[in-house]
């Protein structure tokens, strides 16, 4: 079945609420999507959020590389050939992650609704469901607990705070957390980048009995040798974000002396599904754990990175509440939450529908 037509396209989504992290305020996010159609009227749907102080590629960007000819010349393609549409778009957009993760899902949901199987299935489906963290920007002490219990009212059972700006407020914040849910509420971390290593020392330190599940990112893009500094044990709460962004970093942080015990995968970061894989593969073969992350993406680009998670059997955690913070999308179900757990729908494609 031939590509009929490509249609990429921008759209600025209002968030509920702005939020904070140690190095930005965001207010609203502006989402690049693509529609490719099929002769058979099939549309795959793919979305793009990319963060340009990461990848340094933003959306008006990407727009601008899904609108080239190089994009248009996939018209007459067959979708069966989309794995190697993908391998193109990377030789040809080589470290463009948002637009090929925009490429690479559009094409896997045209796919997959071709096949008339869901995304998960292709690949096969290693994990059934898991509990998804849900993101508490930084905020005061009071602030950060009145989120909390909003969060754990709705049913979530892992929240993620956000921190680093302040080592003492951000100590404060767990073990006041801790002294509230103990063990009824999971706490992951996510530094940004914002702690030097003795302010990473002082927080392991202190907050070592509330029992922090994770901690993301907690030094700058570069200091990871600083890292070795700590206990091995203490290596495996970190994970790696910013400083993962592709295979070949994933590689350079699995040899024997690890500085993270944990991958933190990306779509955005890693051009979609395949790049996802390809990281993947590496960190099970060094018993690295897989946490899933987004940025504010629509429910396009959450689902499909549901599907890719679930399909990895060294997948244990999600942060995929992305779309939680939009105020409004482009597109409607993907997967249903319940008590804090995402659950694919199993329709095919990624089982998203576009709101007419």
């Amino acid at each position: 079945m031939k590509i009929k037509s490509i249609t990429p396209y921008l759209k600025k989504l209002a968030l509920t609420k702005p939020y904070t992290i140690a190095y930005n305020t965001f207010y609203d996010v502006e989402l690049v999507f693509l529609e490719i159609e099929l002769e058979n009227g099939i549309v795959g749907l793919g979305s793009a959020s990319p963060a340009e102080e990461v990848i340094g590629e933003n959306s008006q960007q990407t727009l601008q590389n899904l609108q080239t000819d190089f994009v248009q010349s996939f018209i007459g393609r067959d979708i069966r050939h989309f794995r190697q549409i993908i391998f193109e778009t990377h030789q040809h957009f080589p470290l463009l992650a948002g637009t090929q993760a925009a490429i690479d899902l559009a094409l896997h949901d045209a796919f997959g609704k071709f096949l008339d199987v869901p995304i998960v299935d292709f690949y096969g489906q290693k994990i059934k469901y898991l509990p998804t963290s849900v993101t508490i920007g930084i905020m005061a002490v009071n602030k950060t607990l009145e989120e909390a219990k909003k969060y754990a009212q709705l049913g979530f059972k892992v929240i993620k705070v956000k921190t680093g700006i302040d080592v003492d407020e951000d100590i404060e914040r767990i073990i006041r957390l801790h002294e509230i849910y103990k063990n009824n509420l999971k706490i992951r971390v996510d530094a940004n980048q914002g702690y030097s290593l003795e302010q990473l020392k002082k927080f392991l330190t202190e907050t070592s009995k509330t029992n922090v599940e994770l901690i993301e990112q907690p030094l700058k893009v570069g200091k990871e040798s600083e890292l070795f500094a700590l206990s091995a044990d203490e290596c495996k709460l970190l994970a790696a974000d910013e400083s993962l962004k592709n295979a070949k970093s994933a590689l350079s942080f699995s040899a024997i002396h690890q500085p993270f015990g944990i991958f933190n995968i990306k779509l955005m970061k890693c051009g979609g599904i395949l790049g996802a894989l390809e990281i993947a593969n590496i960190a099970q073969q060094a018993n690295i754990d897989l946490f899933w992350g987004c940025n504010d993406e629509s429910i396009a680009s959450i689902t499909a990175a549901l599907h890719v998670a679930y399909s990895c059997k060294n997948t244990r955690y999600l942060d995929l509440d992305g779309s939680f913070d939009l105020a409004e999308d482009l597109v409607s179900g993907g997967f249903t939450l319940e008590d804090g757990f995402l659950k694919i729908n199993q329709k095919a494609g990624f089982g998203y529908e576009k709101i007419v």
